[in-house]
């Protein structure tokens, strides 16, 4: 057991501190900084994160309540004032941060490369594939107060996107960008990596025919939704064992139809020439049909019905990382202000995701960041504390809360 160090210290521990330092290089971030580091600035805001802080008044009453514990935790500034926290939010490049969280997210992707995509028997053919989710959701901010956030001025209604390829094995965010509200999905497409061999589950809102042509070429796979007004032209039936057919009064739901076609309108035709995959599947639970599109031709129509059904996975992370970490109320009004909290929020869930895989917790992620929260001051073995502090508590299955890598 660790004598003197704190939990929080120990947690701080999991970061790789020599690629910290280099992103802080990069920036320049501690030029001409005599006491209050872009490190002290991180950990400040981690603590806030982890023990969610409603402000910077709140941040500073908190830590200068343990004072005398603040060397321990890995400080090396003294006393945190609110002023001080203030301006190097406003002023720190927020690149620091979000370099700094893409290699975190980097490292900690190995440790969930063999987490199963699901229990599902269609999906066991894609025991060694890597498959992603792509998605945004929306961060509503107040136009008064972040002008610099356009999204509906006439309503006074400020908002950014996070937009995020999330690896479905350990939900990973894999690769995130920051936009203002107004910038459509489908125009951020040609943006983001693709790695050959893996399939990419993409959000309507993202179907732009070019970059998926990109995405092909790549060697990727993909599987989108069409939209309502999308034309094509059959080129082959392919045969469904068991489709289910009649009208609304089925007894189960399946896959209905599965066609080898090409895009009909010439703009589209242009941007994407090859053949695409439709498949056609019903949705009982909701009495609807659900259109999937894919470059993919040998798996089986139920295989690429069951893995667009995992792209259900992103929407949780949003809701979850909403729910728990402080993305929705921000320390300051700046935009390098609101960039900086958002991506030491994305690192501190990454941080928390590895020391949950590293010391193979029981719980859900929930647990882990509950425990963390009242104990981050204690001076305590951390892998004592995680391991041990629910060995007579009821599992999580019963609780209404969201539950990852499980």
């Amino acid at each position: 057991m660790p004598v003197g160090r704190t939990v929080f210290a120990q947690l701080m521990d999991h970061l790789p501190l020599r690629t910290f330092r280099a992103c802080i290089d990069r920036y320049r971030g501690d030029h001409n900084v005599r006491a209050f580091s872009c490190l002290d600035q991180f950990l400040t805001l981690a603590f806030a994160q982890l023990t969610a802080r409603e402000s910077l008044r709140d941040i500073e009453t908190v830590l200068g309540a343990h004072r005398a514990k603040l060397y321990h935790m890995g400080f090396r500034c003294g006393p945190v004032k609110r002023s001080t926290l203030a301006d190097a939010n406003e002023h720190r490049d927020w690149r620091i941060f979000h370099d700094f969280a893409h290699e975190l997210i980097a490292e900690v992707r190995a440790l969930y490369v063999d987490t199963p995509l699901g229990p599902q028997v269609e999906l066991a053919a894609l025991v060694d594939t890597t498959v992603y989710a792509l998605d945004a959701t929306t961060i509503r901010l107040c136009l008064t107060l972040f002008p610099w956030a356009t999204f509906r001025p006439r309503l006074q209604r400020g908002a950014i996107k996070l937009h995020t390829l999330l690896d479905l094995r350990g939900n990973i965010p894999t690769v995130v960008h920051l936009t203002p509200g107004t910038v459509q999905e489908a125009s951020l497409l040609g943006a983001f990596p693709w790695e050959p061999g893996a399939f990419y589950l993409i959000d309507r809102g993202y179907l732009a025919f070019a970059p998926l042509r990109t995405l092909g070429e790549a060697g990727a796979c993909f599987v989108t939704r069409a939209k309502q007004n999308f034309r094509w032209e059959r080129l082959e039936s392919r045969p469904v064992p068991g489709a289910v057919k009649g009208g609304r009064t089925r007894q189960r739901s399946g896959v209905t139809s599965d066609t080898l076609i090409t895009c009909a309108g010439w703009a589209t035709h242009r941007k994407y020439p090859g053949p695409l995959r439709l498949v056609r599947y019903y949705d009982l639970e909701h009495d609807r049909y659900l259109r999937f599109l894919t470059n993919q031709t040998t798996l089986p129509a139920l295989t690429i019905a069951a893995l667009y059904q995992r792209r259900w996975q992103i929407e949780l992370f949003f809701r979850w990382i909403k729910q728990h970490l402080r993305i929705r109320a921000f320390y300051g009004t700046t935009e390098n202000a609101v960039c900086t909290q958002l991506w030491i929020a994305i690192a501190v869930y990454v941080l928390v995701a590895a020391v949950h895989r590293r010391y193979a917790l029981p719980y859900s992620l929930y647990t882990t960041l509950q425990i963390l929260s009242v104990t981050l001051t204690e001076q305590v073995d951390v892998h004592h504390l995680l391991t041990n502090a629910t060995a007579d508590a009821p599992p999580d299955e019963g609780a209404n809360q969201l539950s990852f890598f499980e």
